[in-house]
């Protein structure tokens, strides 16, 4: 049977793709690591995050004394690749080794060409918070299972753009955060936040602070757990007005989780759904809708730039 569905979106099963996303959760973390020593902070943790590419998920450019640099993981031919502009090229395969393994081998490929990077080797938003250079369980890769989640991250990245570009307020860029491994996209209503009282394994509590020291409307899309065995949409707003779970949303078989403190929409409903673009869309727009009337946005913040395309 194949694997696509309505407009070629893949079909997601949890438990068929779990232990590979728990080996490529690691590797992008050591990846993200490597990021966030080479990158001047920005705001909200803006610099730490990977990008969808039209291989896989990237770093993007990074300086280094060379010039610049970058990592992709590649879900295609399923290879991790390093470039820096000096032309220096170095690639290896994404298998079965340990999380040890792939650490030591992205390590000793940038000594290669002169990017060395010293990181914070532990991972952060995990329990427990083995160092990579101590983990040496094996890790399970189906490279097929990939292939196929990251196409779903493609489909999804589409959305989440065109979403993106109907706000005129400042809006984050649609990129991976490598902690909790989720596609995400957040928009700001311009004003200061109380200070976030939250934490998350593994994760300092300023980091969250200024991460949350604006409001925020945020969508996202996460592959599951065992507690939630489900590929999910959610979207939330901080702070979290009194009456947010109580509004309408679309589709209707989205819901509201108060355990998680967000509004959820399982990837099936959406990838089954006749025109699954349309139904995330109404999705995103619809909870955003709901943060913006509970938390007094401004209406001017939501725009329509379509006619410039034009131009």
């Amino acid at each position: 049977m194949s694997n696509l569905t309505s407009a070629h979106w893949p079909r997601l099963d949890y438990h068929n793709f779990k232990d590979t996303i728990a080996s490529v959760h690691m590797w992008t973390q050591i990846i993200g690591k490597v990021r966030l020593k080479q990158m001047p902070w920005i705001n909200h943790s803006w610099q730490v995050t990977l990008y969808v590419s039209s291989t896989g998920l990237t770093t993007g450019s990074m300086p280094f004394e060379g010039g610049v640099f970058q990592i992709d993981l590649d879900f295609i031919n399923h290879t991790l690749n390093i470039s820096t502009s000096t032309g220096a090229k170095r690639s290896f395969g994404l298998g079965t080794g340990s999380v040890a393994a792939f650490y030591g081998s992205l390590m000793d490929n940038l000594n290669s060409v002169n990017a060395a990077v010293e990181i914070y080797a532990v991972p952060n938003e995990v329990e427990p918070a083995i160092p990579f250079a101590e983990n040496h369980t094996p890790c399970k890769y189906d490279a097929a299972a990939m292939h196929n989640y990251w196409l779903a991250l493609v489909r999804v990245h589409n959305v989440f753009t065109e979403f993106r570009a109907g706000f005129q307020g400042k809006n984050s860029p649609v990129h991976f955060f490598w902690g909790g491994f989720d596609l995400a996209v957040t928009r700001f209503s311009g004003r200061p936040a109380p200070k976030h009282q939250g934490s998350v394994p593994n994760m300092p509590a300023i980091v969250m602070q200024e991460a949350y020291s604006q409001e925020v409307s945020s969508c996202g899309f996460w592959p599951g757990s065992d507690a939630f065995p489900h590929p999910v949409f959610y979207a939330y707003c901080y702070p979290t007005p009194d009456e947010f779970n109580k509004q309408q949303v679309s589709p209707p078989e989205a819901f509201y989780s108060g355990e998680m403190g967000e509004f959820l929409l399982t990837y099936e409903v959406v990838s089954g759904s006749a025109d699954p673009h349309h139904t995330l869309l109404q999705f995103l727009q619809s909870t955003y809708e709901a943060a913006a009337k509970t938390g007094n946005w401004d209406k001017d913040l939501q725009c329509d730039l379509s006619a410039l395309k034009n131009l």
